[in-house]
């Protein structure tokens, strides 16, 4: 009997895929991607969206409307609120066989997804159904499996990371654009701090973006945090990381202090409200949020820093990365008794029509090429972001990813205690980063005897 490992949240759990009764369980459908679906429900489960909340259950409510006419079947969506809660609602419904038949999963929690064996590896067959891999962005695919033969995620949307800049306030304090190192940008942001502004806003209590910062850092100067089986995260390039990114906040005092307690969406707020030149690890969805504020007509959009701190030029060694490849993917659950239906739901939202008006409300590059293309055409303001997504490298591949993330974020969360006291205390930063390594190692040393 088959068994796939799940290793979430620090549980490893021994999963039966015949007892789930994961294998071959679709209901019958054409290979056009339709389905009958009659008198039945598809389970849905999304990340929620607190930015645009009444926008999106209005989303829902349309793709619902529009899935209701194509197939006859009912949409239910399930939410999911952090990266925590992301991990264990997939675990919880992955362990007991029952839940969402359709997951949409944060492109850095694919390797763990895979390495559980418990989503639909997408055959020649299933791409048809949900429309064929040739319909999306090439760059999107790079974390969809390990290689094309063994791919689970379908791209949803696209969301390479830049920075966003006040060309008002850059074009008073003499500047053009924003710097090229990570040097060069501090230097500007301490010449765009005072009179009620800072030079950058960034969210210290994010659920989500301060790993990004270190794995951005730490792979710019050599070091891509997972080197094999061995975690490198007790490596001086990360502690460089995380001292440049806490410093900001309290030896540079660039940042607000008031965003040791900010997740993004207060970090979006205060860049849009103008009393902040930049917002760092920023996302085109922010335009909405943007294009509705004082600061309409009066932002652009860079790639960030592709230098790492401490450098005028990329060191040999170091990959010139501006970004992860970020975003979401679908996958379809293997105990689901509705995998026709769900590769039409699939299909439903990655169509042409249905990724330009999502881009329309959200923000989010499609991951639909044809839709990418007619998006890019009309906002020229989006290149920058392009740009960064054709210089954006995927996370390592490997089913410890997640809990390698969570390590990584944790490090943060241990540190804000002495940052509130306007200091990055070493020995707390050097605990907690001996604490990440610790706990990468075990879950790659897991990962590894699991396969």
């Amino acid at each position: 009997m088959k068994r796939a490992t799940l290793r979430l949240l620090g549980m490893a759990t021994a999963v039966s895929i015949g007892a789930l009764g994961l294998a071959g369980c679709g209901q019958g459908g054409g290979n056009d991607g339709s389905a009958d679906g009659a008198g039945k429900t598809l389970n849905v489960l999304v990340g929620a969206n607190a930015n645009h909340a009444q926008q999106f259950q209005d989303w829902q409510n349309r793709i619902a409307a529009a899935f209701k006419k194509q197939t006859g079947a009912d949409v239910k969506f399930e939410t999911f609120a952090s990266a925590n809660d992301e991990l264990q609602k997939i675990q919880t419904s992955v362990v007991s066989g029952q839940g969402a038949d359709v997951y949409a999963i944060g492109t850095t929690f694919t390797p763990t997804a895979y390495s559980t064996g418990a989503f639909v590896k997408l055959d020649q067959s299933m791409w048809d159904k949900v429309g064929g891999r040739d319909r999306f962005v090439p760059a999107t695919l790079g974390i969809s499996g390990p290689d094309p033969q063994d791919e689970v995620g379908v791209p949803f949307t696209d969301r390479p990371y830049v920075l966003a800049y006040n060309t008002e306030l850059f074009k008073k304090a003499g500047l053009d654009k924003p710097a090229a190192t990570w040097d060069g940008l501090l230097e500007q942001a301490k010449k765009l701090t005072g009179s009620g502004v800072y030079g950058f806003s960034t969210g210290y209590a994010d659920n989500y973006t301060p790993w990004k910062f270190a794995w951005t850092m730490a792979n710019q100067a050599g070091n891509p945090l997972v080197d094999g089986n061995k975690a490198r995260i007790d490596d001086p390039t990360v502690k460089q990381a995380y001292e440049t990114y806490l410093g900001w906040l309290t030896k540079d005092k660039v940042v607000n202090p008031a965003a040791l307690g900010w997740n993004d969406t207060q970090a979006a707020a205060d860049f849009a409200s103008g009393t902040s030149a930049m917002m760092l690890m920023t996302t085109a969805s922010s335009k909405v949020t943007f294009d509705n504020s004082p600061v309409k007509g009066k932002y652009a959009y860079a790639v960030m820093p592709a230098v790492p701190p401490g450098q005028t030029s990329a060191p040999a060694g170091g990959t010139p990365v501006s970004s992860i490849i970020s975003g979401d993917n679908l996958v379809i659950a293997k105990y689901s008794q509705n995998q026709d239906l769900a590769a039409a739901y699939i299909k439903l939202v990655t169509s042409d029509d249905e990724q330009i008006n999502y881009n329309k409300v959200f923000g989010d590059l499609p991951a639909n090429a044809a839709a990418a293309k007619k998006v890019e055409d009309a906002d020229p303001s989006l290149a920058p972001v392009l740009d960064s997504a054709s210089k954006s490298k995927s996370t390592p591949f490997t089913g410890a990813w997640g809990d390698i993330q969570l390590a990584l974020t944790n490090v943060v969360v241990q540190s804000r205690q002495s940052l509130a006291s306007g200091s990055v205390d070493e020995g707390i930063l050097q605990t907690a980063l001996a604490k990440a390594q610790k706990d990468a190692q075990a879950s790659l040393d897991r990962a590894s005897a699991n396969k």
